[in-house]
């Protein structure tokens, strides 16, 4: 394979950081490397991470407090006039209060700004439903010329943030909260609009983002044990997807599974369904969230709950594939 593992994936010890401060030594980093990088927050610097770009950094930072919409307008101010820069909030409050602001005054525009959505998904745990943000990827990658960007780890975020701080493009980077295991090492790629394939096989094939991948690993690994061989494909761009590869995968196994840890409406399961809708029918199981909200508990208790865990998924491919037939370009 040429893309590199964690060798000690599965093992109780493997390292787990959060991804948001992968974030935030992406964003010191790319920092030090232009100073025409600047950081905006609405008063939650240290949660999102970005407080270690405004030690490094005072004079490039701006505490705007609670006013989302305020943050990302002032932001796209500073991008007309030729900064970089990244806002930082949870993503229930930036993308989820100041969409409309984000489209025009960003998008609309085309102006380079990096919305940085953290504490996303249903793992933010017990702050509950209003806190974890499942609509966001359905929400940004709808916008003309934003691109959307889910890390599956802490080590692919801080590559992520250095890239999207070059890309001249507006974008979107949504960040779990929680420790998640480190699947990924410092030379496994990462390049914006790729996706990866992390292990082979010909039954299925199983398309993560962001958290999921990992989950997806865990299952595939249940599914080997039950003489089932499924492909893994890790996609941390959502928009733009990498058409060729997932229809490649697509061809490859005649089955596909997409895991987010967000609404499959419109999210990354809806982007992969209208990508297979109109070049490559195949069957197709979204696994996220279904048409309802969170609920309070601890991430790990959430993650079962919700059918998101590793053992849950593999129960789940497992009855898909038990019931459909792999379809081929032929069909």
């Amino acid at each position: 394979m040429s893309y590199p593992l964690n060798p000690d994936l599965f093992n109780e010890d493997v390292l787990q950081e959060p991804i948001r401060l992968g974030f935030g030594r992406g964003l010191k980093s790319a920092g030090e490397s232009n100073e025409s990088v600047v950081a905006l927050c609405a008063d939650l610097t240290e949660s999102t991470q970005m407080h270690l770009f405004r030690d490094a950094f005072p004079d490039r930072f701006i505490e705007i407090g609670v006013a989302e919409q305020n943050l990302v307008t002032v932001a796209s101010g500073l991008a007309r006039a030729g900064k970089i820069p990244f806002t930082s909030s949870y993503a229930a409050f930036s993308p989820g209060r100041n969409w409309e602001q984000i489209r025009t005054t960003i998008a609309l525009n085309d102006q380079a700004v990096k919305v940085v959505g953290s504490h996303a998904g249903v793992s933010v745990g017990p702050d509950g439903a209003t806190h974890q943000m499942l609509e966001d990827i359905a929400l940004m990658r709808v916008l003309p010329n934003m691109i959307v960007i889910c890390p599956g780890d802490s080590i692919e975020a801080e590559k992520a943030t250095r890239l999207i701080a070059e890309n001249g493009k507006p974008t979107y980077i949504r960040l779990a909260r929680e420790k998640t295991p480190v699947f990924s090492v410092g030379d496994s790629p990462f390049e914006i609009g790729k996706a990866y394939v992390l292990r082979d096989g010909s039954d299925v094939s199983l398309m993560g983002t962001g958290t999921m991948t990992y989950q997806l690993l865990v299952a595939a690994k249940i599914l080997a044990e039950q003489g089932i061989e499924a492909q893994v494909v890790h996609v941390p761009t959502v928009k733009p997807l990498d058409n060729d590869a997932i229809l490649s995968s697509a061809r490859h196994t005649g089955r596909v599974v997409t895991a987010e840890e967000a609404q499959v409406a419109g999210g990354f399961g809806g982007a992969v369904a209208e990508l297979l809708g109109e070049k490559l029918p195949t069957p197709l199981l979204r696994i996220g969230m279904k048409d309802r909200f969170g609920e309070s508990g601890t991430a790990n208790e959430l993650i079962e709950h919700f059918g998101l865990s590793g053992s849950r998924v593999a129960e789940d491919v497992k009855k898909f594939i038990e019931s459909t037939p792999q379809y081929h370009r032929e069909y």
